[in-house]
């Protein structure tokens, strides 16, 4: 046996180590439990892998993001297995990782009940007691074809390799343009094979090395996504590296599930999606429209001292319009079929930027009137996919606060500095204050249009912006619109999950598309540069993500009603109707539930509806002009005078603080 010399390398460490030949990853990391796979010249390895002369070999941990997707992809392969030991019938679809979790696609009869998933769980827990062993064996196509000749989705598979960006992203895990592999589970004690699947892994040393899974949900799925494609089962799961992890994940869900938007929006009496509309359609009713037009109310008043100006557009266009900015050759499977009239094709408005650029061109332009910033409250129609739908975060209609600036290419550094910087105070007046950035930039697709040159320039303002924020900037290769990179705000909720809110993209092309022209200082006609950014992505979505974010607790600004007068007898409803009509006066929102419930239960009603500020009037308060607060907490302050009760109120609304 020869020797062989190999780098490890830890962080910022560099080990140099001679090993005889036969020597595995698993050996060089032997101790170190936490890593379950290595790297190696950039790509992922098992653990059975024996480093080359030369190679460096670095150590993945289960808690990294690669770590979390073998683990999980790893899990996938054991509840396919113990879905076929329990339903030999069952044929193999694919079962990648994903956010959080795995999922794997099967062809059956019958679709997978509560009780059968429980049933696979305890037979996962059985083979993962077992510490089969994840075997790697590369092999032939034909070969493979003729191993899983039982298993049809498989074979199709076989057919995409080499060709894996034809496939989803889960079918992509297990083809691709190299070896075509095959993963055997062994049995720990003989070696003798329990259970195979084609994939490219890596995975996990043994099934032991899984510390904590849970079957989740079961849903119906087409095969590869298309609707043409047969409908199987998927089975979703999740796996963590801890069972501390796991559960503190089941007791995230928990909370989001309590502070989901489309129940809380039913609950709240917020807004609703009628089936007689169709799905991704919101109707606001009349408290979720105070919401909304507080929130509207607020962006409009920012962006009038921004100097901002405002602009409608129509719903329709003539189908050209749409060719001429290039959305149609690049964006067609994102809007609404065309409808026909008049012997011409009109669609449905996806965008607002070609309207906004046939305002521009509607005069001559000079370039004193630059920076021109058009806003507009514009509602658009996508053509989203029914399985994707979910409630106001991913909808059919909806209505984005839409900006473009049209500047020199000298005003536009300062421009998108000013432009960040005010979108992300504006967040953080709504009750956001966790961002990072995510830059999208171009890749070697065909999609993108537009000179080298142009696209460097854009991306490295935007770059320059990004940086003088001081947070976090995330880079997304090949995420870029067709016609220009953008930057997108990533903000925290109140449990920590990210959501992408505002979009900043420079544009150099539609501009060029469209002929726009504006007079320069010395007499040249010069082409603007033109910015979009929509703030809060669409008024849907936001209204959304803050309903999440505050669990439907508004603070007093946003809050449908800010103070409910709540009498503890029928004596004292006048007197609050007196301190509600003052109080409406100074423009609150209050109002008094004179019903003949209970006390107690009109203060549990104002909870469920999360009013911030109950007023609770009985003799005592009567007789010495006085109101009593009480909190959603619980907490309670009594004895106030009521003009000071007013002001109190009025300062919370200003202030956009909660209570």
């Amino acid at each position: 046996m020869s020797d062989v010399r190999v780098i490890i390398q830890r962080d910022s460490e560099r080990e140099e180590r001679v090993v005889t030949t036969g020597t595995t990853a698993a050996d060089l990391f032997a101790g170190e439990r936490s890593i379950v796979a290595v790297r190696v010249g950039g790509e992922l390895k098992d653990l059975a892998y024996e480093p080359k002369d030369g190679e460096s070999v670095e150590g993945v941990e289960i808690s990294s993001e690669d770590g979390l997707n073998i683990l999980r992809h790893s899990t996938a392969h054991v509840m396919a297995q113990a879905v076929q030991e329990l339903f030999p019938e069952a044929k193999l679809g694919i079962g990648p990782p994903i956010k959080d979790g795995f999922y794997y696609d099967f062809d059956v009869e019958e679709p997978f009940t509560p009780e059968d998933l429980k049933r696979i769980e305890k037979k996962m827990q059985e083979i993962q007691k077992r510490g089969q062993r994840f075997s790697r064996r590369v092999t032939t196509d034909e070969a493979a074809r003729e191993e899983l000749s039982g298993e049809p989705y498989k074979l199709e598979l076989i057919g995409l390799k080499g060709n894996a960006a034809q496939a989803a992203d889960g079918a992509a895990a297990e083809v691709g343009a190299g070896e075509l592999t095959i993963y055997d589970n062994l049995d720990a004690k003989t070696g003798d094979l329990c259970w195979k699947d084609l994939c490219r892994g890596p995975h996990l040393p043994t099934t032991r090395n899984i510390p904590a899974f849970k079957l989740m949900r079961s849903a119906a799925a087409y095969w590869r996504g298309s609707e043409k494609n047969p409908q199987l089962q998927r089975i979703y799961g999740t796996a963590w590296p801890s069972k501390d992890e796991l559960k503190q994940y089941l007791d995230f869900l928990v909370e989001a599930e309590k502070r989901d938007h489309r129940k809380l929006g039913a609950e709240l009496d917020l807004f609703s999606f009628p089936d007689e509309l169709g799905p991704g359609l919101a109707v606001f009713h009349p408290k979720g429209g105070v919401i909304r037009k507080e929130m509207e109310n607020y962006s409009r008043r920012r962006h009038e001292d921004a100097g901002y100006e405002f602009v409608n557009t129509p719903h329709i266009s003539k189908e050209g319009l749409f060719e001429t900015s290039g959305h149609l050759p690049h964006y067609a499977e994102g809007m609404f079929p065309p409808i026909q009239f008049d012997e011409q094709n009109y669609r449905l408005k996806a965008m607002n930027c070609p309207m906004h650029n046939l305002i521009f061109k509607s005069r001559g332009r000079s370039y004193r009137e630059l920076p021109l910033r058009l806003f507009e409250f514009g509602t658009v129609y996508r053509y989203e996919k029914s399985g994707v739908v979910h409630g106001l975060t991913r909808s059919r209609g909806f209505t984005q606060d839409d900006a473009h600036i049209y500047c020199t290419k000298e005003q536009m550094p300062q421009e998108l500095d000013t432009l960040l910087t005010f979108v992300l105070d504006l967040l953080r007046d709504y009750g956001l204050t966790e961002f990072e950035l995510e830059l999208s930039t171009r890749d070697d697709s065909d999609k993108f249009i537009g000179s080298d040159e142009d696209w460097a320039e854009a991306t490295e303002a935007l770059r320059q912006a990004a940086e003088k924020q001081n947070l976090p900037l995330v880079p997304d290769p090949g995420g870029a619109a067709y016609y220009g990179p953008k930057i997108s705000v990533q903000a925290r909720d109140a449990i920590g999950r990210s959501w992408q809110m505002s979009t900043l993209q420079v544009d150099f092309n539609q501009p060029k598309r469209f002929g726009l022209e504006y007079t320069a200082a010395d007499g040249s006609r010069q082409q603007p540069v033109m910015l979009h950014r929509a703030l809060f992505g669409s008024i849907e979505r936001f209204f959304g993500v803050l309903l999440e974010h505050y669990a439907g607790a508004f603070p007093a600004w946003l809050a449908p009603v800010q103070a409910l007068g709540i009498p503890i007898g029928d004596a004292h409803v006048e007197y609050l109707q007196d301190f509600a009509a003052e109080a409406k006066s100074k423009g609150l929102r209050v109002e008094v539930d004179a019903s003949s419930d209970r006390m107690q239960k009109k203060i549990r009603n104002a909870q469920k509806q999360k009013v911030p500020f109950m007023v609770i009037v009985g003799d005592d308060d009567m007789n010495a002009g006085t109101v009593s607060f009480r909190y959603r907490d619980g907490s309670q302050e009594n004895g106030i005078p009521r003009d000071e009760a007013i002001a109190k109120i009025a300062d919370v609304v200003e202030r956009r603080v909660q209570v």
